[in-house]
């Protein structure tokens, strides 16, 4: 029977023809619609030839090519509904910018700029130049350097000032970072040469001084930012470090890596160690990131004294290394939610973070009232990104309970706007503390069409 619609299967010229084949060429092109409405047809042809049994009408041909196409040409990366309640998921991008930043690369991008000009004198400008004195004003700095992420930031601070000498450096920070690059492999790219002291749990300043000698040119502090050691435990101050190294005219660098320019504990979360803090304990240079507790964009972030400053941009890889105009607008646009005192109101990772119970309870009410299902239980919100391990922040979440959470799941990903969300005893849970409040209608559309 199915291999009597053989003489039912539509030409490709009639195809064509057709209104919906129009709309499809002016989106992909005529040979690309060409080309997929023969393979649909050979592929229709094939399943009649086998016994089964397919629709071959025009409608279903062009339904299928449509199909296929908007496949073939969805980009690999797109946005997503973070419900996982991971503020700074370095799995879904990190942080969010804010209205702001995301205007200001929209201006950038879309005009040429002054990105390498200087306006005053009609000549060749430095890109350098652009978020330093933001930087400078925010953190106490005497100057600053951005490049392209905070690994490149310890590269290029190795090569520069410690390539064929020795950097000090405490056993408890040789740290992994997500994608499993390793502390002692960067620094070991760079030409430096590590210097283990102390234990895993202890290290004393004298651990520091003991290994100080002619070929030292660093003492380097890392962050441990992705885990933590309790217990029987001694780590020696900064402000310790940089008067040690300054007594043997050496360099002192703090690797931040978080790059918190707020005091976390005025929302309940532990302490994390500011820019501003480093730079007033004495260090010479401060490397942090941009995308996570600062809550901009993908960047390294280097500031500290001017020569130190001005030997890293001289450096060959500090060009290799160096960030684009879209990193400097939307760095620049967060860094002035800073110094307009702004940054819970206008930045998100702030707003997710300082965000009161009370108006998440009321959110996920409404999202069962609006669904009609899921229950309210509570929860906890991580920072995540490598920052503040072991602290969590106090949510509630919407918890719903389909035959299968997998399943349930798997069909939220596979949505047009993606949802991703957590699963506990069989039941898919969604946290609105990294849902912006302006995403709700979206989030309870596609969880309404799941259902």
């Amino acid at each position: 029977m199915t291999k009597h619609k053989l003489r039912h299967l539509p030409s490709v010229d009639k195809l064509l023809q057709a209104d919906s084949a129009t709309h499809l060429i002016s989106l992909y092109g005529r040979e690309t619609v060409l080309q997929k409405l023969r393979s649909v047809i050979d592929d229709a042809r094939q399943n009649l030839l086998n016994d089964v049994d397919v629709n071959v009408d025009d409608l279903a041909i062009l339904g299928t090519a449509q199909h296929q196409l908007e496949i073939a040409f969805m980009p690999t990366l797109r946005p997503v509904l973070n419900a996982t309640g991971v503020i700074i998921h370095t799995n879904l991008g990190r942080a969010l910018l804010s209205i702001d930043a995301r205007q200001a690369v929209q201006e950038v991008a879309s005009h040429y700029s002054n990105l390498e000009f200087t306006l005053e004198t009609g000549k060749r400008g430095s890109r350098y130049l652009h978020a330093e004195e933001l930087l400078k004003e925010i953190t106490g700095a005497e100057a600053a350097l951005v490049v392209n992420n905070n690994a490149a930031a310890l590269v290029l601070a190795l090569s520069s000032l410690a390539q064929g000498k020795s950097v000090v450096i405490s056993r408890s920070q040789l740290v992994e970072i997500g994608g499993g690059f390793r502390v002692p492999d960067i620094m070991a790219q760079s030409g430096a040469r590590l210097v283990e002291v102390g234990t895993t749990n202890r290290t004393r300043l004298s651990d520091y001084g003991n290994a100080i000698d002619d070929e030292t040119a660093m003492l380097l502090r890392v962050h441990s930012s992705n885990f933590q050691i309790i217990g029987f435990v001694e780590n020696t101050e900064l402000v310790d470090m940089a008067t040690l190294a300054h007594q043997h005219n050496l360099i002192c660098a703090d690797d931040l890596g978080s790059g918190a320019l707020i005091d976390t504990e005025k929302y309940g979360l532990s302490h994390e160690p500011t820019v501003q803090e480093s730079i007033a304990a004495g260090a010479d240079l401060v490397m942090f990131s941009g995308d996570k507790l600062l809550g901009g964009t993908q960047a390294g972030i280097m500031v500290g004294k001017s020569e130190i400053i001005a030997r890293l941009k001289k450096h060959p890889l500090a060009r290799a290394m160096r960030a684009d105009k879209l990193c400097y607008a939307a760095l620049s646009a967060t860094l002035d939610h800073y110094r307009r005192d702004e940054v819970t109101e206008k930045i998100p990772v702030w707003q997710m973070i300082s965000a009161p119970i009370e108006t998440l309870q009321s959110r996920v009410e409404a999202w069962i009232e609006n669904i009609g299902a899921g229950d309210i239980i509570p929860g906890e919100s991580t920072v995540g990104g490598g920052s503040l391990p072991g602290t969590t922040l106090p949510t509630v979440l919407l918890a719903l309970n389909p035959d299968s959470a997998e399943t349930f799941a798997a069909e939220l990903r596979a949505a047009k706007m993606p949802v991703i969300s957590r699963i506990m005893d069989n039941r898919v849970l969604f946290d609105p503390r990294t849902i912006l409040p302006e995403q709700d209608e979206l989030f309870i559309k596609i969880l309404k069409s799941v259902l």
